[in-house]
C-alpha cells in the first residue's frame, strides 16, 4: 500500500479515509492539508495582496545588498522581525480566513517562513517556479520528517531537497509529496497553537509566542541555507 492507499473494505462500505504513513485520516483532514498547502504556495510564494511575494523580496534585498548571501542575511533578519511582531496578519487580511480552523497567527507564520525559504532559494538561483521546487521549499518547513514523507511517497533520490528539481518527479509522487506535507503541517500547527493559547497570562504567554517564533524561524533559516547551497547562478 502506498503512502496514500485505500482499505480493503466493499465500496459501498468504504468510508472517506487514507492512508499518510501509519495513520488513517479521514477526507475532511486530507483536503485541509491540500489546501494549507495550497494556500502557502499561493500567498506565500507568489504573494497576495500586499504580502509581496518571494522574487519581489529578494529582488529589493539584492539590489539593498552587496551579493547574494548579504542579501540572504537581510531576508532573514526581516522576516524574523516580521514573525515576532506578528504584522503579517495584517499584511494579508481576510486571506487568512481559511476553510479551516487554523489561527490566523499561526497559519501566518508558516506563510513568513515559506516566503523566506523560497527567497534563501531564490538568492541561491533556484527556479521557484518550478513546481518541485516549489514543493521543497514547504519540505523545508517540515525539518527532519522531510525524508520520511519522501520515502514514504516514493521518492527514491538523494542529494537533498535542491535535488528534487532537478530529478523531476512524477506527478502522482509530487500530488503524494504535497498532501503529505500539509499533514505533518496540520500537526504541528495542533502542537503550535496550544503553545500560544494554552498560557495563563496572555501578556507572558505572547512574550514567549514572539521568542519561540523567532527561534523557530532561525531554524527553518539555517536548514534552508543547508539545503538550497549557492549554484552557478548565485549572484555574489
Amino acid at each position: 500500500m502506498g503512502i496514500f492507499g485505500g482499505d480493503n473494505q466493499p465500496a459501498g462500505d468504504r468510508k472517506d479515509v487514507t492512508m499518510i504513513g501509519d495513520n488513517t485520516v479521514d477526507g475532511a483532514n486530507v483536503g485541509a492539508a491540500a489546501r494549507m498547502v495550497e494556500r502557502l504556495m499561493d500567498a506565500g510564494i507568489d504573494g497576495r495582496g500586499r504580502f509581496d511575494s518571494a522574487q519581489k523580496i529578494v529582488d529589493v534585498a539584492l539590489v539593498g545588498n552587496s551579493g547574494a548571501e548579504r542579501a540572504i542575511d537581510a531576508l532573514v533578519r526581516s522576516h524574523l522581525r516580521l514573525a515576532a511582531t506578528g504584522g503579517f496578519v495584517t499584511g494579508v487580511g481576510g486571506f487568512l480566513a481559511l476553510p479551516i480552523a487554523l489561527p490566523a497567527n499561526v497559519f501566518g507564520f508558516y506563510m513568513v517562513a515559506t516566503r523566506m525559504v523560497a527567497g534563501i532559494a531564490s538568492a541561491r538561483g533556484y527556479d521557484i517556479s518550478q513546481p518541485e521546487l516549489r514543493s521543497a521549499v514547504l519540505l523545508a518547513l517540515v525539518g527532519a520528517d522531510a525524508d520520511d514523507l519522501l520515502r514514504k511517497a516514493g521518492y527514491g533520490g538523494s542529494g537533498g531537497l535542491a535535488n528534487l528539481a532537478v530529478q523531476g518527479l512524477p506527478g502522482p509522487v509530487l500530488i503524494a509529496v504535497n498532501k503529505g506535507i500539509g499533514f505533518r503541517l496540520l500537526n504541528q500547527v495542533g502542537r503550535r497553537s496550544l503553545g500560544h493559547f494554552g498560557k495563563a497570562a496572555p501578556l507572558v504567554g505572547g512574550v514567549i509566542g514572539a521568542g519561540l517564533d523567532g527561534y523557530l524561524l532561525k531554524r527553518i533559516a539555517d536548514h534552508a541555507r543547508r539545503e538550497f547551497p549557492p549554484t552557478a547562478r548565485t549572484a555574489y
